[in-house]
Parts: C-alpha cells; sequence; structure tokens
C-alpha cells in the first residue's frame, strides 16, 4: 500500500478540472498526478485515512478508539485535514487511502468528475431537523429570529465548495438576493460570533454545542439543508461520507474488506451505545470531554442501505451541484457506491 510519487503526465485535464474547483472556493492545495492502480503496495502496511475533525466523522473515531481496526489485524492511521477539498486532494495524489465519514459528498463528486472511479462510497452520515448535523447560528444577543432577519449582515460558513454553495442556497431561500458568505475555519465560526466578527453563520455540529455550552452563540436553526435545499425538513441529507480509493480496492481487497467490517462494527456500536459513543468526539473535533453528552448525533448508514429512498434523496442533492454548474457534468450516486 505505498504511495506513488505524482506522475505529472496524469494530470492534463483533470487538473485544469480540479483548478476550475479552486478557484471557485479558494482553497489552496499541492496538486500531483492522478492515483494509479499501483498506488498502494503490498509491502506498507499502513492505512491512511483524511478525516476533518466534525461529528460527522465519528464511526472513524470510534473505530479507532475502540479498537476495531487493530482486531481486525489493520494499522490504521487517521490524517486530519482543514477541509474536504483538501481530502480530496490527498485521495487524488494517493497520499490517504480514502476519508471518513463527515467528508462533504459535493467535494467527493467533483473529485469523481476529475478522476472516474477515484473512490467507493462504504457509508454515508444522513441529517435532518432531528439527526442534526447542519444548522444556522447567530450570537447570544442578536435580535434575528429566522435566517430572513440577517439580511444584510455578515455570514459566514465553513470553507470548501459544498459550504459555500449551501450557504447561499439557503440565503436565497430565505429572502437574500446574490448572497455572500465568508468561509471561516469550523472552529473559529462560534468565537467569531461573539466577538461581533459575523451575524451569523452556517456551520456544523460540534459548532452549535461548543457555542450554547460556552455561552458564545445561540442557534437559529437546525436541518437547513433538508429544509431549504431538498425541500423537506425530514428528508435524509446525505452531507457527509466515507469512502476508499479505488486503487486501493483493487491492490489490497482483503484489508479493504477488513476495514469496512471494522467501519460497520462501529457504527453498530453507536447505533447502540450512542452515550458511550460520543465519548470518542473528544479529541477528533474541538468539543471538550466534559460536553461530549450534549453533543446531538447525525444518522450513519452503510452501503447496503444506500438504495430506494436513500439513493434516491443522496441523487437530489448531486442534482442541485448539477443546476447550479458546480458539476460539469452530472453524477450518478450509484456508480460511486461500492458494491461489496
Amino acid at each position: 500500500m505505498k504511495n506513488s510519487k505524482p506522475e505529472s503526465s496524469l494530470v492534463n485535464p483533470r487538473r485544469r478540472q480540479l483548478m476550475k474547483w479552486l478557484a471557485i472556493t479558494g482553497g489552496a492545495m499541492t496538486l500531483g498526478g492522478m492515483v494509479p492502480a499501483s498506488a498502494f503496495a503490498a509491502d506498507d502496511d499502513e492505512i491512511r485515512i483524511g478525516y476533518w475533525p466534525i461529528v460527522g466523522g465519528l464511526p472513524f473515531y470510534v473505530a479507532l478508539e475502540q479498537g476495531f481496526f487493530k482486531q481486525a489485524g489493520l494499522n490504521v492511521k487517521g490524517v486530519k485535514f482543514a477541509s474536504a477539498q483538501q481530502i480530496i486532494e490527498g485521495m487524488l495524489t494517493g497520499r490517504i487511502h480514502g476519508c471518513a465519514n463527515g467528508t462533504a459528498t459535493g467535494a467527493l463528486g467533483l473529485g469523481a468528475i476529475t478522476q472516474p472511479d477515484l473512490f467507493k462510497i462504504i457509508c454515508s452520515n444522513p441529517s435532518n431537523r432531528t439527526l442534526v448535523l447542519d444548522e444556522f447560528l447567530v450570537p447570544l444577543d442578536s435580535k434575528a429570529t429566522s435566517i430572513a432577519d440577517l439580511k444584510g449582515k455578515k455570514i459566514a460558513c465553513g470553507p470548501g465548495i459544498q459550504n459555500v454553495t449551501m450557504a447561499k442556497i439557503i440565503l436565497e431561500k430565505n429572502g437574500f438576493s446574490n448572497p455572500s458568505v465568508i468561509e471561516l475555519p469550523v472552529g473559529q465560526h462560534a468565537p467569531a460570533l461573539a466577538a461581533g466578527q459575523i451575524d451569523g453563520v452556517y456551520t456544523l455540529e460540534p459548532t452549535g454545542t461548543v457555542g450554547r455550552m460556552k455561552h458564545l452563540s445561540r442557534t437559529l436553526e437546525t436541518g437547513v439543508i433538508s429544509k431549504y435545499v431538498l425541500g423537506d425538513a425530514d428528508a435524509p441529507w446525505f452531507g457527509g461520507a466515507a469512502a476508499l480509493n479505488t486503487a486501493f480496492i483493487k491492490s489490497s481487497p482483503d484489508a479493504a474488506k477488513k476495514f469496512i467490517a471494522a467501519y460497520a462494527q462501529a457504527v453498530e456500536f453507536i447505533q447502540a451505545n450512542p452515550d458511550k459513543a460520543r465519548a470518542n468526539i473528544a479529541g477528533y473535533t474541538s468539543i471538550e470531554p466534559a460536553l461530549v453528552s450534549e453533543v446531538p448525533l447525525p444518522g450513519f448508514v452503510m452501503y447496503p442501505q444506500l438504495n430506494g429512498d436513500n439513493l434516491k434523496w443522496f441523487q437530489k442533492f448531486y442534482d442541485v451541484f448539477t443546476e447550479r454548474k458546480i458539476f460539469s457534468k452530472p453524477v450518478d450516486v450509484a456508480s460511486l457506491i461500492y458494491q461489496g
């Protein structure tokens, strides 16, 4: 599973597509070559998985902390990134073997356009107004009672094309014309609200919990993607997912199957022991151990359940990116899902 050196001859049109993406997001990446089939050699047993420090990555944190990967005989290392697009760049260049839940599915879709068959999704984390992940926050002393009350104010969101696109759609649905948003690292959202640097923010858990418990901000509305983007407050928004590089799956099929089985074990652990599972959030996100019991959890769905209505809602979310011309062509979600 050894990484290959970048191969500049492979980037050409795919690199241009990714550069266009970076120009839109303002993201900064060091581009190398795309992942050849031989990127992961069998003599390197370390499996490197990229994650973004939000609650959505919980199955990965649980699998590491509860020893599920070790029990499967795997040497798995988590690699923290500042944004989803940096995770995708790591997958494109072969520096990581996959990503944890919480990685933006919009960024994954762009990665699939940049390099077809780059990855296979093994798990996704749906959220809505009851399975809370996405939310709009305001300062504690804000007089706003709805998102519409924030017209003319400074609005922020997390970094990356998915966060920016979702924030703008939410604002448009609340009467904003040509909205603009400020991209800030998630860890800065609550402090920026408290300091008066911004008047509202579209963000992800555990930011709302941190802001509430530390008296930095208050939650204006949860489940905003399901309500304003998908059109149904109870619809599952498949905004994050865990995936493995197809090259890794092909070069190390036994290790890949063991990894997926351990990951499924972590999802089952969360479903059976949500309170105990929450303890694993500390250390991987900005939430402190004393506050983990307050953090709401999204759902977690392994690949066999990404069908039927789940697949339809997932596809509807991707269709938004096509309609907004963020995707240069339609992306078929079903083709991205691991088949076992």
